[in-house]
C-alpha cells in the first residue's frame, strides 16, 4: 500500500469523495453534514492523502489545520468493498504522524452519532481519541460526536553524556532516519 498526497485530479479519488458526501447526506440531516467537498479539500489548510495498491484506490483521509497547534481529521473514507482490511487504520496512522511532525498539540475530529458511524468511532478510540465537546466552529449537535487526542512530540533520544573523568560531554550521536 502506498499512501501519497493527492491533488484530487484523478477520477477515482473524485468518485470516492463524491460517494463519501452522498453517503453523509443519506445518513445525516443536511445541517449536520460537515464533510468537505472537492473545492474545500483543495484549500491550502487541507492536505488529502490517498492510499493505492497499484492503480486500485484503497481509501483516503485528510488533515485540516485549524490553527498552528490544532489539526482536524477529515474525509476518512474507504470503498465499501475494501473495508476491514486495515486501510483506514494505515491512513489514520499516517495523518497522526504528519500532525506530530507539524508540531500540533491536538488532533480532533467530528463524526456521526448514528449506528453506521460506530466502526469509525471504535477505530478512533483505538488510536487514543477521547470523546469531547465541539471544537473550532462546531456547535452541539445530536447527530455529531466529537473526539480529540493530545499529541506528544516525538522525543529525540539524547545521546549526550559526560564520559567518566573528562569533564566534557561526549558529542551527540547522529540521528538515524
Amino acid at each position: 500500500m502506498k499512501i501519497e498526497i493527492d491533488d484530487l485530479s484523478r477520477p477515482a479519488i473524485q468518485v470516492l469523495l463524491n460517494e463519501h458526501l452522498q453517503s453523509m447526506y443519506e445518513l445525516s440531516p443536511p445541517e449536520s453534514v460537515h464533510a468537505l467537498d472537492l473545492e474545500k479539500l483543495r484549500k491550502p489548510e487541507v492536505t488529502l492523502w490517498s492510499a493505492w495498491e497499484g492503480s486500485l484506490l484503497l481509501g483516503c483521509g485528510a488533515l485540516k489545520e485549524l490553527d498552528r497547534k490544532h489539526g482536524e481529521v477529515k474525509s476518512m473514507r474507504t470503498p465499501t468493498a475494501l473495508r476491514r482490511k486495515g486501510v483506514g487504520r494505515a491512513i489514520l496512522a499516517h495523518i497522526i504522524e504528519v500532525a506530530r511532525s507539524r508540531s500540533y498539540e491536538r488532533l480532533s475530529l467530528e463524526t456521526g452519532s448514528m449506528e453506521a458511524f460506530k466502526p469509525a468511532q471504535r477505530l478512533y478510540e483505538s488510536f487514543g481519541f477521547a470523546y469531547c465537546g465541539p471544537f473550532g466552529e462546531y456547535t452541539e449537535d445530536p447527530n455529531s460526536v466529537f473526539m480529540t487526542m493530545r499529541l506528544e512530540a516525538k522525543m529525540r533520544p539524547n545521546h549526550s553524556f559526560e564520559p567518566k573523568g573528562t569533564g566534557k560531554p561526549a558529542p551527540a550521536a547522529p540521528l538515524k532516519r
